[in-house]
């Protein structure tokens, strides 16, 4: 995977955060993998601060947006050019939506982004043992 993208205004709830952040704790991203966030709301991004859940991010080496459509309806946080790969937890991965024609979009549960943010390919977060992202 080129990106991983957790969020957008429809799927970025505190429990998506929290089954991320709770994989994502004390691990980092896998190196050359952009990995974006984004909360769905004010209200959300500022309980998800409170909780913990966006400092776990940051220090894994995340990007934090603000609250938004995001990359779904093909705002500017990540999009994507020809023939990169991304792994989202959007409601939609409309050809061309996510970034060119040619991008390679996929979408996934928030447990599967976070393992895969960490170890840069589609991993299976019921098989993920920790030691793939441990450095």
């Amino acid at each position: 995977m080129d990106e991983v993208y957790l969020g957008s205004c429809t799927n970025g709830n505190l429990e998506d955060l929290a089954v991320a952040a709770g994989l994502m704790k004390g691990r980092t991203v896998a190196k050359g993998l952009r990995f974006i966030v984004v909360p769905a709301t004010n209200r959300v991004f500022k309980e998800a601060i409170r909780l913990g859940y966006i400092k776990t991010f940051i220090e894994a080496g995340a990007v934090i947006c603000h609250p938004c459509c995001g990359l779904c309806c093909g705002m500017p946080y990540g999009l994507m050019t020809d023939d990169e790969r991304i792994l989202s937890t959007a409601n939609r991965n409309f050809i061309g939506q996510q970034g060119t024609k040619k991008t390679l979009s996929y979408l996934c549960s928030p447990a599967v982004a976070a393992v895969t943010a960490i170890t840069g390919v589609v991993t299976d977060p019921r098989t993920f043992t920790g030691e793939e992202g441990t450095r």
